[in-house]
């Protein structure tokens, strides 16, 4: 595994494009009027932000440096944030990812669209990802922005990734408030507590407001009349909320009972970068509004710490507490910590007290109440600054299992075909053989592994030489770059043959349908020789025309690529548009009749697979003297039509389906050798 995972380094370290910050020229072409940009002001790819008379405007930053969260393929998702010094996003843009939802499903133009949401809103409002579910003012001060449906995952991940990174940089360049070491509960800390003890240390803290303070936060507004209850009973409890932080498993023990300390538990053991807090409320507040939808961001409930909001969210647990603990209306509340959050330094929870004035469309009015918490830091341990893990190292580790299996199967498949090659084409049941190889490849390395193969990747990689970018992303996918790997080390060995024929699920997928053709007894459709070799020239063509795409039209790159069935069939499962689906299937329907035209014919991968084949050493296929003249049992046995009349094999067009060379050392089956057993003169092999 070491070996495989160093080998892929080393590739990417020789063409030098280990991942790092985005240079100047990179990063200038999203800058526009009347921003320019300014100095580097760290290690970790910030930036200030002129104006145009050249004053400092504010700052723009890559999240995946300050905040590699990694995404939902396993690799962070990279944006670039421009903020204002006011706290205010100027634009939030994409620039590299590889989510496959919008790689090869839905298309980034949702992604980028959902960015756009940030532009306007400040970092001092709470925003979440949901929908605010009509609450009268909007959702109690938050800002919610519309998420992208299929996509959920991918674009919560991107909006912590954004929070995140906008946090840090607006604590210690705006603020000049120095990030700490994360702190987290110390599972080692082990402390016997009670409830009476949580309180006496300050540990579990109360807000308590009267009805009389409600009406005193009203007072000379249109609101001061509309609670006729306050009125009636000005000493009565609006609000009696204790709030305690339950992620330190003593403080947890200490109000919870074991069967909710056990569900507490489970639940972080999911969420690992929660920090839990338990809120009750004995007074008539509630804590939520009749509009709460559980698991969901609290309308009347906020928090904030150094002036920057903390995003809340319900944790949807059902539990009850221990006997010395208040009664009242109870929640636990999570906020995640990787978004800066300390629980060991001053915070404030707010809560809201709101007043509708007004029948039919009400006006609403909100007081806050607040209260200040922290936890002492004998509860926490902080992780070791440590420098993090870059991207493509992130991927690697992310991608182990996956890649530790292709590291024992695919060396085991070029040992098979390659001394073995013989013995293994002639085997009694090399069909079977070859085909539960199929079956993993499409199953291991497309359905699961997401490894195919497309020339998304060799265009790519072809627009990034011409435009001066980073080769990165390739790290960002190490079981695909895997793939490729021993793709060309078949180039130098066999020709394009080892891809085509044996990793390739796509066509893989087409040689079932073959068979299934011929278990139906279906009739078998191909062109002749002459249509045959015309047909194959138009793969050829396509890739030239993709060629030229990404140097006369580059943003139409990703649709010309479709022409590519393999996002279909193989990266979504077949959900995906009808148009898709049936063009996905139209291949597969058709394989049943003509053997993998789309392989043959269409596929422009292939054709650049077949030109990389040229490198190849040798020609591994033997032939005999009598190959061709008189003998043409191998050519029309061949389904690729990859055999000349002469004899000599098309290697640009062998899938290396071992057909012929079983062929060749059968004495049951080779006319020459069949031949020779009758005492007929047998000719040298001669090449192919």
């Amino acid at each position: 595994m070491r070996v495989i995972i160093a080998l892929l380094v080393w590739l990417v370290q020789s063409l030098g494009v280990m991942a790092g910050p985005l240079t100047r020229d990179q990063i200038e072409p999203f800058i526009v009027p009347p921003y320019a940009l300014g100095d580097s002001v760290g290690d970790k790819g910030v930036w200030s932000l002129r104006n145009s008379g050249g004053a400092e405007a504010g700052y723009v930053f890559e999240t995946a440096l300050m905040a590699p969260l990694p995404g939902f393929s396993g690799a962070p998702i990279n944006m670039l944030v421009m903020l204002d010094l006011e706290g205010r996003f100027i634009d939030v843009r994409l620039i590299a990812h590889n989510e496959p939802i919008f790689v090869s499903g839905l298309g980034e133009a949702p992604f980028r669209k959902f960015m756009e949401q940030y532009r306007g809103h400040s970092i001092h409002t709470p925003m979440v990802v949901g929908t605010s579910y009509g609450t009268a003012d909007g959702g109690g001060g938050l800002v919610y922005l519309d998420g992208v449906v299929k996509a959920t995952a991918s674009v919560r991940i991107a909006h912590e990734s954004i929070l995140a990174a906008t946090l840090q940089v607006a604590r210690e360049k705006m603020q000049g408030i120095k990030s700490t070491p994360p702190a987290y509960p110390d599972p080692d800390h082990v402390e016997a507590l009670t409830w009476a003890d949580l309180v006496d240390q300050g540990i579990a803290r109360n807000l308590r407001v009267t009805n009389a303070e409600v009406d005193a936060a009203f007072s000379g507004t249109i609101w001061a009349d509309d609670d006729a209850e306050a009125k009636a009973d000005p000493e009565g409890i609006y609000l009696d909320l204790w709030l305690v932080d339950v992620g330190p498993a003593s403080i947890a023990r200490a109000v919870l009972p074991a069967d909710a300390f056990a569900d507490l538990q489970r639940f972080l053991s999911v969420s690992a970068f929660d920090e839990p807090f338990l809120v009750i409320d004995a007074g008539r507040h509630g804590l939520v509004s009749d509009d709460f939808v559980r698991n969901t961001a609290p309308d009347l409930l906020g928090a904030s710490q150094d002036g920057l909001p903390l995003a809340l969210r319900d944790a949807d647990l059902v539990f009850s507490t221990l006997p010395d603990v208040p009664e009242g209306v109870a929640m636990i509340l999570r906020t995640d910590r990787r978004l800066g959050f300390d629980p060991a330094r001053d915070w404030v929870f707010e809560v809201k007290a709101t007043r509708a004035h007004g029948m039919f469309q009400p006006e609403i009015g909100v007081a806050a109440f607040t209260l200040t918490h922290n936890t002492p830091e004998r509860f926490f341990a902080r992780a070791t600054v440590a420098t993090p893990l870059p991207p493509w190292a992130e991927a690697l580790r992310n991608r182990a299992a996956d890649l530790l299996v292709l590291a024992i199967a695919l060396p085991a498949l070029l040992l098979a075909l390659g001394p073995g090659m013989n013995r293994v084409a002639g085997q009694r049941h090399f069909t079977a053989i070859r085909l539960s190889v199929l079956a993993l490849v499409t199953v291991f390395i497309g359905w699961w592994a997401q490894a195919q193969l497309s020339i998304v990747t060799p265009l790519a990689m072809l627009r990034t030489v011409t435009d001066g970018g980073s080769f990165a992303y390739l790290l960002y996918d190490p079981v695909s770059l895997l793939v490729w790997v021993f793709a060309i080390a078949g180039f130098v060995l066999w020709g394009r043959g080892l891809f085509c024929g044996w990793l390739c699920p796509f066509g893989a997928l087409q040689e079932f349908a073959h068979h299934l053709g011929r278990f139906l007894r279906l009739p078998k459709v191909e062109p002749g020789a002459l249509w045959d070799s015309r047909l194959k020239l138009v793969k050829y063509g396509l890739l030239a025309g993709l060629v030229a795409t990404v140097f006369l039209a580059p943003e139409q790159i990703d649709t010309a690529a479709e022409i590519e069935p393999f996002k279909t069939a193989i990266t979504t499962f077949f959900v995906r548009e009808p148009v898709f689906v049936a063009y996905a299937g139209f291949w597969l329907v058709l394989g049943l009749f003509t053997f993998k035209g789309f392989c043959r014919y269409v596929c422009p991968l292939g054709a650049l697979m077949a030109l990389g084949g040229m490198l190849r050493g040798r020609d591994w296929i033997a032939r005999r003297g009598e190959c061709g003249t008189p003998c043409q049992l191998c050519r029309v046995k061949c389904s690729y039509g990859a055999i000349k009349p002469s004899g000599a094999v098309d290697y640009s067009e062998c899938f290396q389906c071992l057909d012929c060379v079983a062929i060749h050392n059968d004495t049951a089956r080779c006319v020459p050798l069949i031949l020779a057993a009758k005492g007929r003169p047998l000719h040298k092999d001669k090449a192919a």
